[in-house]
């Protein structure tokens, strides 16, 4: 695993994991896909940086394999052919798949004999994709994994060119804060509630407590306190620790993981959410 400055898990697994130790972990959870429909064909794209590649690789395998009318296009960027992770498993799926299946590897520290290849994905390029190779009104769902500038980047381009945000589906390495979220968060922050008094329902048990004045959001609020909740990345990307809001009010500092008609309907990522009424209750039996 790539060691992320800060990173807890990634931290502990570089630092303190030895071989033969057990981890104990949860089961999958988060929105990062879209439902199998053989009855229908559908032309899927990805855009994916270095490690991105875990969670979309699994992706591509299940859309070609139960649609056997639905073609994928990866577009996956690294340093060098060396780097790239899984390479030879996409390469057996190109052969499995040739007429469905088409790669294309962007590298940014080894050249390559079309110029195209060479370097980030821009807008420049996104552009010229969208301009002579992908077919955006024939494009199902897009799927985009990588670092939030990349993400971002590309999902406007898209945007731009009429691919439906609802198409869009991506899933970040992390977050990194830019200056509007730093605003965002210290708005969110004046608008915190002191002492509130939360009320945790999971497993069909309620746990209370009172906000510590010194934790920002529900979520560390509740592990002081003694709570077992689920979470895992603590930045608003995974959805590990969604729960719905029952009574009271919170804001989110950041969110990278509930789509709108999710927050529509009083979910939150615990890990952001900041209290802004005296009393709290969410329930993370969703």
């Amino acid at each position: 695993m790539k060691q992320i400055p800060g990173g807890v898990f990634s931290t502990y697994i570089n630092s303190e994991l030895k071989r033969g130790d057990d981890i104990e972990i949860m089961e999958p959870s988060g929105n990062f896909y879209v439902d199998v429909n053989a009855a229908t064909p559908k032309n899927y794209i990805a855009f994916v940086a270095g490690s991105g590649i875990t969670p979309v690789l699994s992706i591509i395998k299940t859309h070609l394999e139960l649609e056997p009318q639905s073609t994928f296009k990866l577009f996956y960027l690294n340093r060098t052919v060396k780097s790239i992770i899984f390479k030879e498993e996409i390469e057996q799926l190109k052969n499995k798949f040739f007429q469905r299946f088409h790669v294309f590897y962007f590298l940014t520290k080894e050249q390559r004999d079309i110029e195209f290849l060479n370097g980030r994905f821009t807008p420049e390029k996104i552009k010229l994709l969208t301009d002579t190779f992908i077919d955006i009104d024939d494009t199902a769902h897009c799927f985009i994994c990588g670092p939030q500038d990349m993400i971002f980047m590309i999902k406007e381009e898209l945007e731009a060119v009429g691919l439906n945000k609802d198409k869009i589906h991506y899933e970040l390495f992390f977050s990194g804060k830019s200056d509007v979220e730093d605003n965002h968060i210290a708005e969110v922050l004046e608008q915190k509630t002191e002492g509130t008094k939360v009320t945790i329902i999971d497993g069909g048990k309620e746990f209370h407590f009172i906000m510590d004045d010194d934790l920002d959001t529900i979520l560390d609020g509740a592990l002081a306190a003694g709570a077992d909740l689920p979470f895992a990345c603590k930045g608003g990307v995974c959805s590990t620790c969604k729960c719905k809001v029952v009574e009271g009010s919170v804001k989110m500092k950041v969110n990278y993981a509930l789509e709108e008609d999710e927050v529509a309907k009083n979910l939150v990522l615990s890990c952001q959410a900041v209290p802004t009424s005296k009393k709290v209750t969410v329930d993370f039996d969703v």
